[in-house]
């Protein structure tokens, strides 16, 4: 027992140790931050347009270059979604407006800022447990609002060309030994010892006798894929998806709620493209970004290039100059602003990261673009070069290590949302509970004005329909429960519509949802089971305007006065009687136009 005690403690020293650690090491970080901040403001020349300012202000900075180096060995990165480093510099887009304000999608965060863990609790969307620390626990609400943000990217994916793959959550030792990842990454990985597996067998094969472990990206697996058939140049570029679980063992003091955890989801993906394609596909990942954050009404947010570190890098600087231009000319074909963030791309290339702010001011890296040359050398991936390519390839070591008729692929690394986890608690602050429809985990809710069989019989059916598991019929015989069920079509789009059939006073039931923040609240009583229509009333709706429209598109009429439930202000509310069908037809409406 006082071995047990005593490893128990010794453990939670360690953590408390680590996450002290951190804290400094954050606290240094900022303090370094402000320093190199006022000398950028006295040292940095005019900013110029051209992509050669970059390398003037690179020159600007060398007497800070050290203070820079430093300061980040107390940050980690990853391959797919590294935690963003202070700005460095500001380099505006030639199309855009200096007084502009940076990327502006919505109005300012919610005030007075939430904390998407209260609000979790109050609309019951996840928990935490001290049996699985850093990975919480959906429940169905949460569920509801995380499988929508995977529905949503899911229906994007063929415009954009992008095929969904599923691989495996464990690889052994030696794959993450050839991605690199053992070496410089073993630290926040997870490692896993097999069934009868000691890693003591001499003159081991590789694969034989090896411990586990559970990856923190997907990288490697796309590798696996991309190398496991023959590719030509009419083939690329390959576009692989990926929302696998990921696990990655952060420190146990830095965990929080859904923001910072150890078990996640990427919108994962990697482009396999020739060197050639690299611009196009960076320029179309970037709308891909802009059309998604404008959906959600996410923003301001802030692009960030990431250049070549001073040290530790991989490839030429020819090849770091030209990817960096690359990435250049996507950003000011953007038409948004961006900045530079000098020397702190990662080892085996440049990249763009996408920082959004919370509704704290707290910035959050979110979507990122990276360019990798590394692993398609470590994997050894290549593809039949074109003729053009064949007569422009050069003599590189590189080159001379691959079959003459064949060239190497460039990785590029993409995540929309980043983590799923991360991106729905900034959701959940940015919406504080006031969801749009087409998300919301409580679009409607039904409630009934008595505890007549019949009324509740009819609020039954009428549930169905909404929910999207009945057509647009009523059956009002109370024996239609033995009737076979048949399967539903996959097209069907389903809703959590909920009821509240309860002996409470009507007034409570409906002081209860407005506290829930339903999008929208039906009352039935005898009234509406004879006339077949029903006041639905949009308490909710984030976008009033846009849902005016939808309904009045539904009703082939503009609402009259009478429609309002108050005076037809900015805070009032729309309280309209419709059927069943023309309640669907609304709700489906609202779902096409993610209202």
């Amino acid at each position: 027992m006082g071995c047990v005690v005593a490893a128990m403690l010794a453990s939670y020293v360690s953590d408390l140790w680590r996450w002290l650690v951190c804290q400094a090491a954050s606290s240094a970080m900022g303090i370094i931050n402000l320093i190199f901040q006022a000398h950028a403001r006295h040292t940095m020349p005019p900013l110029r347009p051209s992509f050669l300012s970059l390398y003037a202000l690179r020159n600007a900075q060398l007497a800070s270059r050290n203070l820079r180096r430093h300061a980040r060995i107390f940050a980690r990165s990853c391959s797919c979604s590294a935690p963003q480093q202070s700005q460095k510099f500001v380099n505006h887009s030639p199309t855009s407006d200096q007084n502009v304000q940076l990327n502006p999608t919505t109005s300012d965060p919610p005030t007075p800022p939430v904390d998407h863990r209260s609000v979790a609790q109050t609309h019951k969307l996840f928990i935490t447990s001290p049996y699985s620390p850093g990975s919480p626990l959906l429940l169905p609400n949460g569920a509801y609002i995380f499988q929508k943000l995977q529905s949503f990217l899911r229906a994007q994916y063929p415009q954009f060309g992008f095929q969904e793959v599923i691989t495996p959550t464990i690889y052994k030792k030696s794959l993450w030994e050839r991605s690199g990842h053992w070496d410089n990454y073993a630290e926040d990985m997870f490692s896993v010892q097999g069934r009868g597996a000691t890693g003591q067998t001499e003159n081991a094969e590789v694969g034989q006798d090896e411990e586990f472990g559970l990856k923190p990206m997907n990288c490697p697996g796309h590798c696996l894929l991309f190398k496991d058939d023959v590719k030509n140049y009419r083939n690329l570029p390959v576009r692989y998806a990926d929302f696998s679980a990921l696990h990655r063992n952060e420190i146990s003091g830095a965990l929080t709620g859904l923001t910072r955890v150890r078990r996640f989801h990427q919108d994962d993906a990697h482009i396999f493209c020739r060197p050639d394609q690299i611009l196009s596909e960076i320029e179309q990942t970037l709308k891909f970004v802009g059309m998604v954050y404008d959906t959600f009404g996410l923003g301001p947010y802030k692009l960030l290039l990431s250049t070549r570190p001073q040290d530790h890098f991989i490839g030429t600087i020819e090849e770091w100059n030209r990817a960096e231009q690359q990435l250049t000319s996507a950003l000011n074909n953007s038409g948004r602003e961006w900045a530079i963030n000098e020397g702190d791309g990662a080892f085996y290339g440049p990249k763009i990261d996408i920082i959004l702010k919370d509704s704290n001011g707290k910035e959050h890296q979110t979507a990122t673009i990276q360019l990798d040359f590394q692993l398609p050398q470590r994997f050894d991936l290549q593809y039949q070069a074109s003729p053009q390519e064949l007569k422009e390839k050069s003599d590189t070591q590189e080159d001379l290590e691959l079959d003459p008729a064949h060239c190497r692929p460039v990785i590029i690394h993409r995540a929309i949302y980043g983590s799923l986890e991360r991106f729905m608690a900034l959701l959940i602050e940015h919406y504080a509970g006031r969801y749009p429809f087409w998300l919301s985990p409580h679009p409607a809710i039904i409630l009934s004005l008595n505890q007549d069989p019949e009324i509740l019989h009819y609020i039954a059916q009428f549930q169905s329909v909404l929910s999207g598991l009945k057509e647009h019929t009523f059956n009002h015989s109370l024996q239609d429960q033995t009737a076979r069920p048949t399967p539903q079509r996959l097209s069907t789009i389903h809703l959590p519509i909920d009821v509240d059939t309860s002996a409470r006073q009507l007034g409570r039931k409906i002081a209860d949802a407005q506290k829930k923040k339903y999008n929208h609240i039906i009352v039935i009583g005898e009234a509406e089971v004879h006339q077949g229509t029903f006041k639905v009333e949009a308490a909710n709706q984030p976008n009033m305007q846009a849902t005016q429209k939808a309904l009045e598109d539904v009703l082939g009429r503009e609402l009259q006065a009478d429609d309002w439930k108050t005076s037809k202000t900015a805070n009032s509310t729309i309280a309209v009687k419709m059927d069943v069908r023309e309640v669907r037809a609304y709700f489906e409406r609202l779902l096409d136009r993610f209202l």
